[in-house]
């Protein structure tokens, strides 16, 4: 199974348990942390290891993510702790916090908009997508842009896995599929 796939239920659940009161920056502390220890390969060789418990695995995450996040770690967040770990789903946790975090992005006030583009955009263009994307999304808006020439013209929006893609390169692929299939 795909670990996008096994992660997705876990970052919904934080961030549903994060939307009730209100503790984003905390959880976000909290899967950055436990994320970058499952991603270190010493981490990794011990979580692996059968000659350790797995209560002492466990002890050994919540104290380690509790020392990173610099405080106590909640009732909820240890409980989560505990079921990735009972779970076998550590390997997930680099996939929960980048979930997480785009669905912060999506919900937050503020919203960070990744735009391609075929040539670098004015000041001028960039302000311009900045209030159109502001208005549409009822929200404070930045850009990202990146420069990709095989767009021909025009852009790509990414919010999150959300995608505007007002390309010539995407019409045009559309145009000849359509002329294909016709």
């Amino acid at each position: 199974m795909e670990i996008v796939t096994i992660a997705k239920p876990y970052a919904n659940a934080v961030f549903a348990i994060a939307q009730q009161d209100k503790s984003h920056n905390d959880w976000k502390i909290v899967l950055e942390a436990a994320a970058s220890l499952v991603e270190d390969s010493q981490m990794q060789a011990y979580l692996e290891s059968p000659k350790v418990s797995k209560t002492d695995k466990s002890n050994s995450i919540q104290k380690l993510v509790s020392s990173i996040a610099n405080r106590v770690l909640s009732a909820k967040e240890n409980e989560f702790l505990l079921l990735i770990l009972a779970n076998g789903r550590t390997a997930a946790l680099p996939s929960v916090l980048a979930l997480f975090e785009d669905k912060l992005n999506t919900f937050d006030a503020a919203k960070a908009f990744m735009v391609t583009s075929a040539f670098e955009l004015t000041d001028a263009e960039e302000e311009a997508i900045i209030s159109d994307l502001g208005t549409k999304y009822n929200a404070k808006v930045t850009i990202e842009t990146m420069i990709d020439e095989s767009l021909v013209g025009g852009l790509i929006i990414k919010l999150g896995d959300k995608v505007i893609d007002l390309s010539i390169k995407a019409r045009s692929e559309e145009l000849s599929l359509r002329l294909t299939t016709h």
